[in-house]
């Protein structure tokens, strides 16, 4: 990295700058209700009032700007307005827009000038009491907001005398960027305020489609060079980690400022152009947990971008994570999808598939624990004479519980997000919010536990129907007692076929639970007219669905964790990463494509040389000719882990994968500590 970038990098590392905010915890809730206000009117007011608390902050040599000063965020309703809000509605996560992809390239290219003049159009067709018209004239106090932000940090810029970022806001926010570096600035202020609006779990989207044509007219026209641009691009991704530690999630770091590149166009052809290896290129300098990085591949790709990839991968920052557009394209299209937002797919905050500025998708709306579903069926088996019919008892309490989550998830509140509707096409030409829905409406399930599902499987088909080595009383005995008294009988549920070894016994109950999950879904649809899309996922629920799971039918003892994602157990020892990936690619993932990746941990020894490297670059490849649907590979070393933990203020920037997402080693949590060190090293 340059010597411009070096400081500012130095800066974030420092945390210094996390002394400047102010923690006042304001009220406005009261005031709002008093005023009888709106929910929409409450978010465009609170983003008002927030925007006015804000202070700029620029540093010495800036050019990217917008750090948060006020960490708190006043709620909307009054406590006893969200009680009887949640008394009366399904809330998930609090109530609140995020985890979608806004359309930035649209603003970004034609400014927020433009989409308020849309927006006064718009509100032509509506009566002045009409709750399209009083939505619409939220979105235009929101505009108001982030002009109030710009001009204070344009007024602190030239204050500091950084010229360059003065002058980029002389014309952005209110203009459409006229080249990549005003582009940068734009973007970074729009995420800036989606988060100050109270939105969780911002994607990037597509970044290199929609900032490309600025990048290659500032390179074509000599502008910027190729050095040039990097340098600016190792900036904005710096900016993106100052405020880390205030994005809500479920441990620091999670946060979903992930970004997509790559991918097929809607002429067959794969893309990867400059500033995408670009991108790839600056993640791997600064080695920092954000933005994730994710890229979309596909058969025809060439091999230098799975060995630039591999290269993060040796880095150890868990990423990038690989989307495979042979399989997920066709599995959107089959799901409902035009064709052309299926070529224009992206992630959302871990990996489930959306479409940028289209959906108001909520794609990890609930999971269900597949090992639970088993132990449950194992509760019922009496008089079951074969395993077919043992199996149907599973089945049975599949088509249950997905029936249950989506009678649970109906009559939705989602709290109003003005901000993110002027970010949306479809929200200015209806006048209706974001909160309301978009074109697409779909809900995605996750799916834990379900290697440990597929072993169970597997140990109650030898033992019991095959080999009759006991019967279901003594099994349910055993897992009654966590195993005490029953040792034999847990040493031959160890012993019996599982997932990742390319067992075709253990693999066929896998593809079977892939397609019955499925199935299940597709029985459905929410009240919203959406979906429920089945997927591979677990995001936290490997470690909360297994918390109070006793000991099930593969060996697994009470309270141990699942494996994060579409991967082998915990503690199953395989024939290597190859049988994994074979093993994980048998069922038809078209079918089941919300997203969730097969996770490989590798040893980071394997990356100390040009052939290890190359060696897992050719497996990636031979994930994706397989028909796999998502990747995401490691580079880990437990005894670093281990000595991260004993000596925590010695390895304060050490950067683990959690399940999709990637976070400071120390700042996680003991229980998902101790699942990383956990996780299977493969050094082959």
């Amino acid at each position: 990295m340059t010597d411009r970038v070096r400081a500012i990098y130095d800066r974030l590392l420092s945390r210094g700058y996390r002394s400047l905010r102010d923690g006042t915890e304001y009220e406005l809730a009261e005031g709002f209700a008093r005023r009888g206000l709106s929910w929409v009117e409450r978010a465009a007011e609170r983003l008002k009032f927030m925007a006015d608390k804000e202070k700029a902050v620029v540093f010495e040599n800036d050019r990217i700007g917008f750090i948060r000063t006020v960490s708190y965020l006043p709620p909307l309703l009054t406590d006893a307005e969200e009680r009887e809000r949640k008394d009366k509605y399904f809330v998930f996560d609090n109530g609140g827009v995020g985890n979608i992809s806004s359309d930035f390239g649209f603003t970004v290219t034609h400014g927020l000038e433009f989409q308020r003049s849309r927006i006064k159009k718009s509100m032509e067709s509506f009566a002045t009491d009409s709750a399209e018209y009083d939505e619409l004239s939220a979105m235009l106090t929101c505009i108001d907001a982030a002009y109030v932000i710009a001009d204070k940090y344009r007024a602190e810029a030239i204050k500091q005398g950084c010229s360059e970022l003065a002058a980029a806001l002389a014309r952005v926010p209110r203009q459409g960027a006229s080249g990549f570096y005003e582009g940068l600035v734009f973007l970074r202020l729009l995420n800036y305020m989606l988060w100050l609006s109270g939105n969780k779990h911002n994607t990037l989207g597509r970044f290199d489609r929609y900032m490309g044509k600025l990048y290659a007219a500032d390179i074509a026209s000599g502008a910027l060079t190729r050095g040039s641009a990097l340098e600016l691009t190792e900036e904005f991704f710096i900016s993106l980690n100052f405020d880390a530690d205030l994005y809500p999630g479920i441990q620091q770091g999670d946060n979903g400022q992930s970004l997509m590149l790559g991918g097929k166009d809607p002429d067959g052809r794969y893309v990867f152009g400059d500033l995408a290896e670009l991108c790839l290129e600056a993640s791997l300098d600064l080695g920092l947990i954000d933005p994730k990085i994710n890229v979309r591949v596909c058969a025809e790709m060439p091999d230098e971008v799975y060995i630039l990839g591999t290269e993060l991968t040796k880095r150890g920052l868990g990423f990038p994570q690989y989307s495979n557009d042979d399989v997920v394209i066709p599995a959107l299209v089959s799901l409902g999808y035009d064709e052309d937002d299926a070529y224009d797919y992206t992630v959302a905050a871990c990996w489930e598939f959306i479409t940028p500025g289209k959906g108001m998708d909520i794609p990890n709306i609930d999971a269900l624990s597949f090992p639970l579903l088993v132990s449950r069926a194992i509760e019922l088996a009496c008089d079951v004479k074969t395993f077919e019919d043992f199996y149907s008892l599973v089945k049975s309490e599949l088509d249950n519980e997905v029936r249950r989550i989506a009678e649970s998830t109906r009559n939705i509140s989602v709290m109003p997000s003005p901000f993110q509707s002027v970010l949306t096409d479809d929200c200015i030409t209806t006048g209706r919010d974001i909160a309301d829905g978009g074109k697409y409406n779909n809900y995605g399930i996750h799916g834990a536990g379900i290697a440990n599902a597929a072993d169970a499987l597997a140990s109650v088909h030898k033992n019991i129907f095959d080999e009759r080595n006991f019967d279901f009383e003594t099994l349910r005995a055993a897992l009654d007692a966590n195993f005490d008294g029953y040792s034999k009988e847990r040493a031959l549920m160890l012993d019996a076929p599982k997932t990742g070894n390319n067992d075709e016994f253990a693999d066929r109950l896998l593809v079977r639970l892939v397609e019955d999950f499925s199935d299940a879904c597709a029985k459905h649809r929410n009240e919203r007219g959406g979906i429920f899309r089945a997927g591979t996922g677990t995001a936290m629920y490997y470690v909360w669905l297994s918390r109070e799971l006793g000991a099930t039918a593969d060996g697994r003892k009470k309270g141990e964790p699942f494996a994060a994602n579409f991967s082998p157990a915990l503690g199953v020892r395989t024939d290597g990463a190859l049988s994994v990936i074979q093993s994980f690619t048998k069922p038809d993932l078209k079918k089941c494509c919300n997203g969730g990746p097969l996770t490989l941990e590798f040893h980071d020894a394997v990356f100390r040389n040009e052939t290890g490297s190359r060696k897992v670059a050719a497996l990636v490849k031979t994930f994706i000719q397989l028909k796999g649907h998502q990747l995401q590979l490691n580079s880990v070393n437990r005894d670093a882990l281990t000595a991260a933990r004993k000596n925590p203020d010695a390895h304060k920037n050490m950067i683990v994968r959690v399940w999709e997402w990637s976070g400071y080693f120390n700042e996680l949590s003991a229980e998902y500590q101790d699942h990383v060190i956990k996780r299977l090293e493969y050094s082959e």
